[in-house]
């Protein structure tokens, strides 16, 4: 069983137009509880739901397309990496998924929180969310997104460079502010992800290199200037990782530095996050570790490494990334084509075309992620046929999942739900081809609460002040 994602091309070998982990279910209309939100089940009439909602009534009173968001799934999953890193602090990952409800449930779970940007900072402050539990990340904050994060007093910011530390500095002189800082490390650790959501090797944007020096410069610099409080270390090895191997290179190596700063400054630092990134299951060939099996390796490995070089273990922290909102989250869109195409060699494929597309989810255009499906609105007793779900938008790459196996009489009208949508989905989503974006809708217990509503035509022209 594999540990990324497929990054193939667009297109499969035509002699074999399935993936090799692909298999025939051997029923079409079974949930895989590991890639379905807790919730998530076939009602007696074959129709899914989740939180105690239809995806057909959801569509009646919401749309089409629409993400649906299971709370009772988003709070276990909190609690589950709260509990299981207990003394440790626990950053929600607000780039995967946030709205001012979303930051009230991470508040009422015991979680803080991660920010990367002035809308994300904005929202989080909006929901009264403590500044003092949140962090902020970027590799280009701006000067007012700086001013911002510093006159809200929030918990920490994560430097990425000396032009950034500059700016720090230079407000807090005009300002009469203080900062608390953790620099951001390069370890150079390769993460078994797509290269693009690989962060810590060296050839990358992200951070300061542990190799060159430049992480005990920044370090140094921070240290001794009067409007900073140094906090620690941080580092982040990637996304969409299914084991803590990686952390072992990491924990070693940001362990070192923290041992080699206190050396040449008297003064141990009293923090080191380690990241997340964790990954879950978007197909049946994914196998993601549990919270506990993560917390229980992570623990091992950094009280090892501050054994090995006598220091202090410092404070830790986790940001789990996805692996909170992904699997309580499902998209659900309506078919309007089937088109069979012959391939070469006597191959099959059905293109299954639905109403949302690239713009309501970019992953698998951008990294080549796979997602699954299922017929939502019914089950069948059809045989099954190998399809490749495609979105409305004028790009061949225009893919949502590359390769599923759905029931022979799919037809115009069914509902299609894929899972794993809570990350990355709608907070990605554009407006390409002036396409408005879907709303998203949390349900629990038979209820639903509007999250983010569903873009308008009006919405967009609204924007366009030209004549």
């Amino acid at each position: 069983m594999t540990h990324m994602h497929v990054a193939g091309a667009i297109h499969a070998d035509v002699s074999s137009p399935g993936p090799q982990w692909l298999e025939r279910p051997a029923d079409p209309n079974e949930l895989d509880a590991a890639l379905w939100s807790v919730t998530t089940k076939r009602t007696a009439d074959g129709v899914v739901s989740s939180g105690g909602i239809r995806v057909t009534d959801a569509v009646e009173q919401f749309g089409s397309p629409l993400y649906l968001l299971d709370e009772q799934d988003f709070r276990t999953r909190a609690r589950d990496f709260r509990d299981a890193f207990a003394g440790w602090t626990v950053y929600y990952a607000g780039k995967a998924f946030l709205t001012r409800t979303i930051a009230r449930w991470v508040d009422e779970e015991g979680l803080s929180l991660d920010v990367c940007s002035a809308g994300e900072l904005a929202t989080a402050l909006d929901a009264g969310f403590d500044p003092a539990r949140i962090g902020m990340h970027g590799n280009n904050k701006s000067l007012g997104e700086l001013a911002t994060a510093l006159e809200a007093g929030i918990g920490r910011i994560i430097v990425d460079s000396l032009d950034e530390l500059d700016r720090i500095v230079g407000l807090c002189e005009a300002n009469d502010w203080h900062a608390k800082v953790m620099v951001r490390v390069t370890p150079g650790v390769e993460a078994h992800t797509h290269e693009y959501i690989a962060t810590a090797h060296e050839d990358q944007k992200f951070g300061f290199s542990i190799t060159n020096n430049q992480a005990m410069v920044a370090m140094v610099r921070c240290h001794y200037d009067p409007h900073i409080t140094l906090l620690g270390i941080h580092s982040h090895i990637g996304s969409q990782i299914f084991d803590t191997g990686g952390f072992e290179v990491a924990a070693k190596r940001t362990m070192k530095l923290l041992s080699q700063f206190t050396d040449a400054t008297g003064t141990q630092l009293p923090e080191l996050d380690l990241g997340g990134g964790f990954g879950i299951a978007y197909t049946n060939q994914d196998s993601p570790s549990t919270a506990d099996e993560l917390a229980a390796n992570l623990r091992e490995i950094v009280e090892h490494e501050a054994h090995g070089y006598g220091i202090t273990e410092p404070k830790l922290s986790i940001e789990p990334g996805r692996a909170i909102v992904g699997p309580s989250g499902m998209a659900i869109y309506t078919v309007g084509t089937v088109k069979p195409v012959d391939l070469e060699g006597g191959a099959q494929r059905v293109y299954v075309s639905v109403d949302g597309g690239m713009s309501d989810n970019i992953r698998p255009a951008l990294y080549a992620a796979e997602y699954s499906a299922t017929l939502a609105n019914r089950a069948s007793q059809a045989d099954t046929m190998l399809c490749r779900v495609v979105g409305k938008h004028c790009e061949g790459g225009d893919i949502l999942v590359h390769d599923v196996f759905l029931p022979a009489d799919v037809h115009p009208g069914d509902l299609l739900a894929v899972p794993a949508a809570g990350a990355y989905s709608r907070e990605m989503a554009s407006n390409y081809n002036h396409t408005p974006r879907p709303p998203v809708v949390a349900v629990n217990d038979g209820a639903t609460q509007v999250l983010l509503r569903r873009e308008t035509l009006e919405d967009l022209m609204a924007l366009d002040v030209g004549k």
